[in-house]
């Protein structure tokens, strides 16, 4: 119930252009920017990431490298498979499990489980990613962060293909 119900609201972009087209959008370069909120809608980190992408058959691999306000760095690598029905699965190193993902349109919904480092400790979240192509080099995502189905924190992000 809870995949259709999600797919329904997908499913509202159908119709929208231009086209999603994940592995179109993300070969190559691409620089973002962003931040993250707290439940309370308080801005608590910023950051850039520099984004270089190859595909390669059905997959695509993603290098992301983080640079937070904080003067922390971070490095996540993706490597997501395309399926069936415009939908995708990824892995990397700090997903826990598999990510899974559709496109319909121009949005793109991306989910998964993530073990968020909080001090000397780490705690798993759940991520639900919205992401729309704006035009040709634009996309802007929103992702709600959920504890145990509670929203405990939002992240936006807005990505230019260089």
């Amino acid at each position: 119930m809870l995949v259709s119900s999600c797919s329904a609201e997908l499913d509202n972009y159908q119709a929208t252009k231009p086209s999603f087209n994940l592995f179109g959008y993300f070969d190559g370069n691409v620089k973002a920017w962003g931040m993250v909120q707290d439940y309370s809608d308080k801005q608590t980190r910023r950051f850039e990431v520099e984004i270089v992408g190859t595909v390669q058959g059905n997959q695509l691999t993603l290098v992301e490298d983080f640079l937070f306000d904080d003067g922390e760095v971070d490095q996540r690598i993706w490597v997501i498979t395309r399926l069936e029905n415009n939908r995708y699965e990824g892995k990397a190193d700090d997903i826990i499990g598999v990510a899974t993902g559709q496109e319909q349109g121009n949005a793109l919904q991306w989910q998964y489980d993530f073990e968020l480092k909080m001090d000397d400790d780490t705690i798993t979240v759940a991520f639900d990613d919205w992401l729309y192509r704006q035009d040709d080099r634009h996309v802007f995502n929103l992702t709600k962060i959920k504890k145990f189905g509670v929203e405990v924190g939002n992240i936006t992000l807005f990505f230019q293909k260089q």
